[in-house]
């Protein structure tokens, strides 16, 4: 008897090789995602490198990011999207890693050459309403090529894919509320704690820029932004079934979103981010006059981002818990927590909860997503 034929390998190319790229790389290359995919193509913000044949040898993770650098070609994006489109074992799966707003711009293209898009890049979904509809226009079922952010929202907790869930069974929702920042979870868990504490924010801020939760510069973290992009992405998604938060709600994407910032009004002109470090406690009298006023409340301070259906609102901003509240309870370290109100699961919460950052579970998230494309693959050819 013939031994049966193994199954094709799904090509895949990865851009951007930070801490989440080389994570995504070595998950691809090891059992047992090794026996789905095939990684083709590697590129860095200068560099890429194409193993255009099937029978090519595989990437190695111990030698590959040398071999980029010694046998690389300068990145050339037009290129390097055209050689995925015609590699003989397509269509493949094109993973952008980065946070440029370059790349994002070009989902379009890249999915009307038959190329699936996966991606933890929140910057295309997130942003100028435009560009959101041309991302989706260009996929699956208007078109032929799937696209996947489940990693934009939450890293590797199924955030998006519960949502995505709840709304296609016919559920309602009625608020999404949570801590989506695991820099803004960590900072928060420590400052304002159930048995009360003393402790300055500006420490706080300091402890997490040591430990390497926040930016290099806070003040990246401290605006909000990263919250209100995640929201913007959720209520986008919302959209499909919910009629008082509609595609159009939010025009600029996240920057359409009120957002509060932790960013002090006296520090708001600080031309640098060592500037910015070395005023720090200039805000921290606001900040305990807050944490108190919740105290003496039965409360603790959270940073949240809340879609509210009934009204059709949307915000990202500090919020006060009673003592029991999971927010105030359940948060540990950089966790993420998010609660899905709706008519389903009402009065008593959905709750999603986890590791909401870090390379690993960030690349499970982008891993993850890729494994229906294989299946959906195989089905259309």
């Amino acid at each position: 008897m013939a031994p049966k034929p193994q199954p094709k390998k799904t090509p895949v190319a990865l851009v951007g090789l930070g801490g989440v790229g080389v994570a995504i790389m070595q998950q691809l290359l090891s059992p047992p995602l090794s026996a789905k995919f095939r990684l083709v193509m590697i590129a860095n913000s200068k560099k890429y490198l194409y193993h255009s044949k099937s029978t090519a040898t595989d990437f190695d993770t111990s030698t590959c990011l040398n071999e980029l650098n010694s046998k690389g070609e300068a990145v050339d994006l037009p290129a390097m999207i055209g050689a995925l489109a015609t590699h003989p074992d397509g269509p493949a799966i094109f993973i952008d890693s980065t946070a440029t707003d370059t790349i994002p711009a070009l989902y379009p293209t890249i999915l009307q050459m038959n190329i699936h898009v996966v991606t933890p890049n929140k910057k295309g979904f997130s942003g100028d309403l435009s560009l959101a509809q041309n991302i989706i226009n260009a996929s699956y079922p208007k078109q032929g090529s799937l696209v996947y952010g489940e990693s934009t929202v939450g890293a590797g907790l199924p955030i998006l894919s519960t949502l995505r869930d709840l709304l296609e069974t016919g559920d309602e929702i009625i608020k999404i509320e949570g801590v989506f920042s695991g820099t803004l979870s960590y900072i928060f868990n420590e400052f304002s704690k159930v048995e009360g504490g003393d402790v300055k924010f500006s420490e706080v801020v300091k402890i997490a820029k040591d430990k390497g939760y926040t930016e290099p510069d806070p003040r990246d973290d401290l605006s909000g932004t990263d919250v209100a992009r995640k929201l913007t992405i959720l209520t986008r998604l919302c959209s499909t079934q919910t009629p008082s938060l509609p595609y159009s709600l939010l025009p600029e994407g996240y920057a359409s979103v009120p957002t509060s910032s932790l960013v002090a009004e006296a520090l708001q002109g600080c031309k640098t981010k060592e500037e910015y470090v070395e005023r720090l406690e200039e805000g921290d009298a606001e900040m305990s006059k807050l944490r108190e006023e919740a105290f003496k409340e039965g409360k603790v301070v959270r940073y949240v981002g809340v879609i509210d259906a009934k009204t059709g609102k949307v915000e990202a901003k500090l919020e006060k818990y009673p003592f029991d509240h999971p927010f105030a309870t359940a948060l540990k370290g950089s966790d993420n927590i998010v609660s899905f109100h709706t008519k389903r699961y009402s009065p008593r919460p959905l709750i999603i909860q986890g590791a909401g950052a870090g390379a690993d579970v960030t690349a499970m998230g982008v891993t993850v997503s890729a494994i229906p494309i294989t299946f959906f693959t195989r089905m259309m050819s």
